[in-house]
């Protein structure tokens, strides 16, 4: 009985944490907070603000730290405590209708409005690139873009009479297959853990809460780079603590130890270091789903990747159908006169041309994805063999062969046909 005395002393002494209210939450300074006083007691914006207002410069430090306690406090009230809403998320919800909208008042807004929207995506991807950070602003973008198209087809397209309910079912479940699809290209891609850590996977929250917390170590610091810096190396800019094992003869498998992970890589394993975390036979990371493309998630990529061609074509020629008749869909592409005196009409052709540039470059991805199959290459080899001018090129450099895994176009497709089937696990001690 002696020896219980202690424990219920402590359990007494613990302070019991009251359940938060779907308002509260705890905030990064592990305090607790309130959706309603998301815009009190902030000297960082305040500061802001009044060096704007004077029209005097504002720190980038300052800016940073502003983004980090408006992206901490733009909660939604939900279950047990208000959730955080990643703030890249919206601006696509907002600004994609307001630019689409104003491009279909006159066809030279609409040229400027759908020459700008790619290029304002090609800097945000090389800011975010540069910075070595994960953002939901292109999921965000794409998914948000299917839904609109969607929503467009059903307001403006459908009710004119020219598409048959077979033709709207086919486009709907062509839309719900590419979400299964995303879904599943979402899941992991192959992360290597390490042997001497739990047995148990890593989840995706799991694996953005070490991004994160690797992004906050090396923030701040010039010169330095978040957790996956390795994933562009060449051989003569390795870290220190990295080391290259070969096993045996060249044929056989190629092994490298990661310092970052302190794992055994296998073969075409790679560091991403943008997620911070060694993937099994890495091709890319892809923005457009917020994860690497590996060696389990990449058969879905490419099924994702090839019905969103085919309904977006398809949807892209029902509407051309619609609002421009006895025209071929080439022809009214470029040339539907009268497009433009309906607002119906004319927001229902922005779409389409939206429609073309982004299924445009999804086509581009989708041929590079092809060409590296054939050829049995990752897209994170053939950027290693551009750099180290290794390789033979084809086609201006569109097809690159490093020769290493290729075993010929039909072997190759039989090698990605069967990616994830037969995982084959590297022990720690091999190294040893």
């Amino acid at each position: 009985m002696g020896s219980m005395k202690p424990v219920k002393t402590n359990k007494a002494e613990e302070p019991e944490l009251e359940p938060l209210c779907c308002c509260e939450y705890i905030d990064r300074n592990g305090e607790k907070n309130h959706v309603a006083a998301c815009l009190c007691d902030c000297q960082d914006l305040d500061e802001g603000c009044d060096r704007w207002i004077t029209c005097k410069s504002v720190q980038p430090e300052t800016c940073e730290r502003i983004m980090d306690t408006i992206s901490d406090r733009l909660r939604i009230p939900w279950l047990r405590g208000a959730k955080k809403v990643n703030i890249s998320i919206i601006p696509p919800l907002v600004l994609l209708p307001v630019f689409l909208r104003v491009a279909s008042w006159h066809f030279l807004l609409g040229g400027v409005v759908l020459t700008s929207l790619p290029v304002l995506a090609l800097w945000y991807y090389y800011l975010t690139h540069r910075r070595k950070e994960q953002t939901l602003f292109f999921l965000s973008l794409g998914l948000f873009s299917l839904g609109y198209m969607y929503y467009v087809f059903l307001q403006e397209v459908v009710p004119k009479g020219r598409v048959g309910p077979t033709q709207l079912a086919l486009l709907t479940c062509g839309l719900f297959l590419i979400l299964l699809a995303l879904y599943r290209a979402k899941k992991n891609p192959g992360y290597l853990r390490n042997p001497a850590s739990n047995d148990r996977p890593l989840s995706s929250g799991q694996t953005e809460c070490l991004t994160r917390k690797g992004q906050e170590k090396t923030k701040g610091f010039p010169g330095t780079e978040s957790s996956g810096s390795l994933n562009n190396r060449t051989l003569k800019d390795e870290p220190k603590g990295s080391s290259r094992v070969l096993v045996g003869s060249p044929t056989k498998v190629k092994e490298d130890w990661c310092a970052k992970c302190q794992l055994v890589r296998p073969a075409r394993a790679w560091h991403c270091r943008i997620c911070g975390i060694c993937v099994r036979r890495m091709d890319h990371h892809c923005v457009w789903i917020n994860s690497c493309v590996g060696e389990s998630n990449h058969q879905a990529f490419i099924l994702a990747l090839s019905i969103f061609l085919l309904t977006s074509v398809y949807g892209i020629t029902l509407t051309l159908d619609t609002i421009c008749r006895d025209r071929s869909v080439f022809t009214a592409l470029f040339y539907c006169p009268g497009v433009y005196a309906d607002y119906s009409s004319a927001l229902s052709f922005t779409c389409v041309w939206y429609s073309v540039i982004i299924t445009a470059g999804m086509a581009y991805i989708f041929l590079i994805q092809l060409i590296n199959i054939s050829y049995n290459v990752t897209e994170r080899e053939v950027q290693q063999a551009l750099r180290q001018k290794t390789g033979r090129r084809l086609l201006c450099g569109l097809i690159v062969d490093t020769g290493q895994y290729n075993r010929g176009f039909l072997r190759n497709w039989y090698q990605f046909s069967t990616l994830g089937a037969h995982p084959f696990h590297h022990p720690a001690e091999d190294i040893v």
